[in-house]
């Protein structure tokens, strides 16, 4: 039986998508809902669905809406009167001359993952049986809307919701900046196109109803007589019918309005040098502070063509620097570079030398591709960042915006392998600050110099200064969910699993999900023996990114350990390293993990084979060595043991490589160098294993005193060894 999939219906106009949607069978529907960036920019789908579900959230299922308070009010403004947010961060919070720190470009996939956890939880919540989701005009949806429907089609089950998109028959390309998760990959991925039908020809009023008809709609329509009619429209007529529009819809007072429809209307409106510019800043600047950069781009594109340096020089920094800002964010540093050249060449404005100098080293060390990264070019540009600082008039912003750019130069510093320098320049910046500021001000700058000045001191290892910078910045911006999940490493590092844990379950409660997080609470789980938290952990950041192959690899590791003898595991591990292998299909870490998993369903020639494989993938891999080794000692070939083993051992020196390489010279009567290696392996381990077999070379050398001496430190240690101890002790009487 064939399982059921999502729907994809691309045709064109939206007249003849309109047509295949009536001739499908549906569950019942939880809402439909357009994508069209021009309605309310970035998250018009999301919002419209989030309109429409979360007044019914609160009363079903509350718990939810709190938990994702976060992904909830970032993409629908208009929510804020019903849903309150428990948890603001300094960044979030920050008025913008004292922004100094943006959101990763992740933010958005990790919002996206948060909301479909969301859909989930109310449609549970529902408990009446499937529903459907229908959104239109996907092929023009903000790239906010599209990685949230790639995610949304990926991880819910058609059984549960059926999605179905619905887009112009044209090419879906993806967004610039390599996002993970893209619509169209989604969408041949996890879709079923249905057949659409023949569409009869339509009458259409005349031209000018045809005009506003696309106006009202708010230039949505992709019906080609109403394009048609629109653009044939006097300049002047377009223009009014636009401001009407604008005048309309701000009367609403819908935030999600001011960054799709309005901006829309008031750039092609009458005022497009005054409501068209002013409309476009309020949704550049409101999109910079969230994080959405694709958004930002378009934006700062539109405005740079209503604004020159000469006529309006703020407004056209304004977009010239977030543009560019976006562009390093989304890893296109050097498309950013010929902006700032553009800006040095037009301005004589010390404050936009000063910035374009500072935003330039920042992508010369770590903005470009490793290898065009240039951090000696990098301290130039600072430098002079620093230079033009260091002049301004107004003492507070001169420290200010120093320690800003000094701050840039310890990264740099960092970057050039000089860490104590770096931490220097960080301690400088902060003590400048303290005297210069009032305890209250600049509150996320100083956090973040405090947070640096944590990382470069655990990097050192100053532990305890480390843990106490940690310790500093979560006490003055308690929600911000990075800080707990650096602390959490580090006591994860020191073996203080019960804290690291407890941080780590904090860093999650505390953000839309993100793998990284729950990766490192379930490595702290299997540490602590909670080997079914673990497991929880890694499918569910396997949910969130299938293509993480570390969480392939331990889980798949926890699963065969957890297999020995244990048939039900044993189909788990098998299921979980194909899983890993369909990813990563060279990764000699799973190719081992299959290797195990062929030994223990007795099968060594398929066993040798992976590990083979693995070697072929990675020679210098040395488990592969010692696992293929172990197995040839096994079956008997001892020379091939050997081998491997002493290639392992080349390879990593571990205590349990050099064990087994002993036991292989033991059998092959070397009894000298078994217990050359074992001396060393009992000096790291105090390994009962390893005294017991020095034992049985020490009596094969005539060394019996010292045999003796192993063998009853063995039968002091263990009652499990009396048996061994005894079947020994006769031989050494012998002897």
């Amino acid at each position: 039986m064939t399982a059921p999939r999502h729907l994809w219906i691309s045709a064109s106009p939206r007249a003849a998508r309109a047509a295949a949607l009536e001739r499908l069978e549906l569950p019942p529907l939880l809402a439909e809902v357009s994508a069209h960036h021009r309605l309310r920019g970035p998250y018009t789908a999301v919002g419209t669905l989030l309109r429409a579900i979360v007044p019914d959230a609160l009363e079903r299922c509350p718990d939810a809406v709190t938990r994702h308070d976060v992904e909830i009010l970032s993409t629908t403004p208009e929510l804020r009167t019903l849903v309150p947010s428990a948890r603001e961060t300094l960044t979030s919070l920050a008025v913008p001359k004292e922004r100094t720190r943006f959101y990763s470009k992740v933010r958005t996939l990790r919002i996206a993952n948060g909301l479909v956890d969301f859909l989930n939880g109310y449609l549970r919540a529902l408990g009446d049986g499937p529903r459907s989701l229908i959104v239109h005009e996907a092929n023009q949806a903000d790239p906010t809307d599209g990685e949230f429907l790639a995610v949304l089609l990926r991880r819910i089950s058609p059984r549960f919701l059926t999605v179905v998109v619905t887009t112009a028959d044209v090419p879906l390309g993806d967004p610039v900046g390599s996002p993970v998760e893209t619509l169209g990959a989604a969408l041949a991925a996890h879709c079923t196109r249905p057949d659409v039908p023949a569409l009869a020809s339509v009458a259409y009023p005349d031209d000018s109803s045809l005009a506003s008809r696309f106006v009202d709609g708010d230039g949505t329509s992709d019906d080609p007589q109403e394009i048609t009619a629109y653009l044939r429209l006097p300049p002047t007529e377009r223009q009014a019918l636009h401001d009407l529009r604008r005048h309309a819809l701000e009367a609403q007072d819908a935030p999600s309005l001011r960054l799709g429809a309005i901006v829309w209307h008031a750039e092609n409106g009458g005022d497009p040098a005054g409501a068209g510019v002013g409309a476009l800043r309020h949704a550049l600047d409101h999109c910079m502070d969230l994080g959405f950069y694709h958004a930002v781009l378009d934006y700062g594109a539109r405005g740079r063509r209503l604004v020159s340096y000469k006529d309006n020089p703020e407004q056209w920094w304004a977009y010239t620097t977030k543009m560019t800002t976006s562009l390093a964010a989304l890893g296109l540093g050097e498309e950013a570079l010929p902006l700032y050249d553009e800006a040095r060449e037009l301005s004589t404005s010390a404050t936009v030398h000063m910035q374009a100098a500072y935003a330039t080293a920042m992508i010369y060390t770590r903005h470009l591709g490793e290898e065009q990264r240039d951090h000696e070019r990098a301290r130039r540009w600072i430098n002079q960042g620093i230079a033009f600082a260091s002049q301004l008039p107004d003492p507070k912003d001169r420290e200010m915006q120093t320690a800003f750019y000094r701050n840039g130069l310890a990264l740099i510093e960092m970057h050039r392998g000089n860490p104590e320098a770096a931490l220097a320049l960080v301690d400088t910046c902060l003590d400048r600050l303290d005297a210069a500021l009032e305890p209250d001000e600049q509150a996320l700058h100083r956090s973040v110099l405090r947070h640096n000045r944590a990382q470069l001191c655990s990097a050192l290892g100053r532990l305890d200064e480390a843990f106490d910078g940690f310790n500093a910045v979560i006490a003055c911006d308690p929600n911000y969910a990075e800080y707990y999940l650096d602390r959490g490493i580090l006591l994860h590092r020191q073996g203080r699993l019960a804290e690291a844990l407890a941080d780590y379950d904090q860093a999650i409660r505390l953000s839309p999900p993100f793998p990284e997080a729950y990766y490192n609470r379930a490595e702290a789980r299997s540490e602590s023996g909670d080997a079914e938290g673990a497991l929880a952990d890694f499918a569910y950041v396997l949910e969130l990114d299938p293509r993480l192959t570390d969480a392939h690899i331990n889980r798949s590791a926890l699963l065969v350990e957890l297999a020995q003898g244990d048939a039900h595991a044993l189909h788990f591990a098998w299921q979980s390293v194909d899983q890993g292998l369909a990813v990563a299909a060279v990764s000699p870490e799973l190719l081992c993990l299959k290797g195990q998993l062929h030994e223990l369903d007795d099968e060594p020639e398929k066993a040798a084979a992976a590990y083979s494989t693995a070697l072929t993938a990675a020679p210098d891999f040395a488990e592969a060595w010692a696992l293929r080794g172990a197995l040839a000692h096994q079956g008997g070939e001892l020379t091939s043991a050997i081998s491997d083993l002493e290639q392992a051992r080349s390879l990593s020196d571990t205590p349990g490589v050099r064990f087994n390489l002993a036991v292989a010279y033991h059998d092959a009567a070397r009894h000298d160098l078994a217990v050359e290696l074992l001396d060393s392996v009992l000096i790291e381990t105090e390994d009962p294993d390893a005294r017991l077999q020095r034992a049985k070379s020490l009596i094969r050398l005539g060394r019996t005193d010292e045999a003796r001496k192993d063998l009853e430190v063995c039968r002091n240690t263990d009652p499990a060894y009396v048996s061994q101890v005894d079947e020994l002790l006769p031989g050494i009487s012998r002897t």
